[in-house]
């Protein structure tokens, strides 16, 4: 829950109090008494009353009680003198008096899952989107200096680990990758950048390669204010390179979380590879693997076994060669049976490689989806998310997840939240096709109409679309809509048939497969 008053924000799940939008640093004593004093705002608490509730009933002297009351008042910006948030009742105790707003933890959730109207996705010109109460902070693709382009995937690579490394950090909202790679190679104004991805910071720098030696050089801008808060210019060898990954991103955390960096003494707490050339391969895929097609989930593949064969302990390279092999199966590229074992084995590979890497998890959560193992892979999918907060790709399988096991309406709002995540995601056609499946399985046939136009006029070859597009049509009562979806369903994945979607699409109920086997019916598909 989130107390609003005054210019602050007391949130009790988080256990943080904000000014503005600026943490205030409260001892967890002092901040439990806070929070007892506002719960309780209806009423006067006595001293036994917060004896019991703040101290367990221990014993308390009036000087310790005392000393915490002033500072909960200073905490706040209040006094014993003004009393305009927590008023002294005279031999009877104390009462918060201050206005107070409530807001659910979901309701910031659910904010933050609304996606942009969807005829802005296509004029950034006009989408600006609202800040997150958390620091916000994009990470813009580094510069390539070294004059090659095949190094382009190395400064890539830079950036990519230090957007994963911000987060792991909970404290903070760190647009996906993907958004932030559409910047990539333009001249660009940060404060457009800030407005159309919705943050208040932006990481910008460069990367020059020179035989074994490496130069990186990394600016904080305080969009707000226009000022920049934090610069450095790092020299050193290439074995060094994750090192300073991991000095860039503590540099940014002191930088605009001091206090939680030093309760934290933040670290990456991840496995780098063994080798640098398995590493760039990883993120040469990636590039690939965004795109969606048939020809580049083949290209991913082979570099990903390339990167798998240098460095098999590299957890991330046999967790994106699992999900990228789900992903075929999924579109209808490959034979499902045959996929999945291959995709188990990479994914469990990826687990025993580290265990602390999202993408092993999201991997997992793949698998296990398609296998119909429901409760395991939405544990996957949230421990993947619990990892790495910020990863929309595993919180817009996650919302597929949800949908295809029946609750339609979290898969929604799941789904609607990695929209927000990455606002302008490559991926952002599989977010709009899950919304689209939570509204099909929900009777809102109108809805997922919609949306799977949207997901098609990102990805046009996009399977699941097609799918959701036509049966959604059918049920709807608009059958030539629902005819002419099905003939571009079966361009799309030529070996569709009722067969196919009964053994392949893992529907959780019976009831929810029988609904869509009836719609595809409808619409012609034999």
């Amino acid at each position: 829950m989130q107390f609003l008053f005054a210019d602050q924000t007391l949130d009790t799940d988080r256990r943080e109090l904000r000014r503005s939008s600026e943490p205030v640093d409260v001892e967890p004593q002092v901040l439990d008494l806070l929070i007892y004093l506002v719960e309780n705002r209806d009423r006067v608490v006595s001293k036994d009353d917060l004896i019991a509730s703040v101290w367990n009933g221990r014993i308390v002297s009036d000087a310790t009680l005392t000393s915490r009351i002033y500072a909960v008042r200073k905490a706040v910006g209040d006094s014993g003198r003004n009393q305009t948030l927590i008023r002294t009742i005279a031999r009877k105790g104390l009462r918060f008096v201050g206005a107070v707003r409530t807001q659910s933890n979901r309701d910031e959730q659910a904010a933050l899952a609304t996606p942009p109207p969807l005829d802005q996705l296509d004029d950034p010109a006009r989408l600006v989107l609202p800040l997150p109460t958390r620091p916000a902070i994009a990470v813009l693709p580094f510069s390539n200096m070294s004059g090659d382009p095949e190094q382009e995937y190395f400064s890539d690579g830079i950036s990519e680990d230090i957007t994963t490394a911000l987060s792991k950090l909970r404290w903070f909202f760190v647009i996906a990758r993907n958004s932030s790679f559409t910047y990539k190679g333009k001249a660009v104004n940060i404060k457009q950048v800030a407005e159309e991805l919705g943050v208040g910071y932006v990481l910008e720098g460069s990367v020059r390669k020179e035989g074994d030696r490496v130069r990186i050089t990394a600016q904080l801008n305080d969009v707000i204010t226009g000022s920049h808060i934090w610069a450095q210019r790092y020299d050193r060898g290439l074995a060094d390179v994750f090192a300073v990954q991991d000095e860039i991103t503590e540099a940014i955390v002191a930088s605009i979380e001091p206090q939680l960096y030093a309760a934290e003494n933040f670290r990456a707490r991840r496995k780098p590879p063994d080798s640098m050339d398995a590493w760039e391969l990883v993120m040469r895929a990636l590039s690939h693997y965004a795109r969606m097609s048939r020809e580049d989930n083949v290209v991913a593949q082979t570099l990903l076994e390339k990167a798998i064969a240098i460095d098999p302990k590299y957890g991330q390279a046999s967790g994106l060669f699992a999900a990228n092999h789900m992903c075929s199966a999924h579109m209808g590229w490959a034979d499902m049976a045959t996929t999945v074992q291959i995709a188990q084995r990479a994914a469990q590979a990826a687990i025993r490689a580290d265990r602390e890497d999202p993408w092993a998890h999201h991997a997992l959560g793949c698998v296990h989806l398609f296998r119909r193992r429901f409760d395991d892979s939405l544990a996957e999918f949230e421990w993947a998310l619990s990892l790495n907060p910020n990863f929309s790709l595993s919180q817009g399988y996650y919302g597929l997840a949800l949908s295809y096991y029946g609750r339609w309406e979290e898969g929604d709002l799941a789904a609607r939240r990695a929209l927000r995540l990455s606002p302008r995601d490559p991926f952002s056609a599989i977010f709009c096709g899950a919304a689209a499946l939570a509204q099909f399985v929900g009777r809102n046939y109108d809805e997922a109409m919609r949306l799977s136009r949207e997901a098609l006029r990102q990805r046009r070859d996009y399977v699941g679309a097609h799918r959701v597009l036509t049966a959604a049509a059918a049920m709807a009562g608009q059958h030539d809509v629902a005819k002419a979806a099905l003939q571009e369903l079966r361009r799309a994945q030529p070996n569709i048939s009722l067969t196919w979607v009964a053994n392949q699409m893992p529907f959780k109920l019976d009831t929810d497969r029988e609904h869509y086997l009836e719609a595809l019916r409808r619409a012609g598909l034999d």
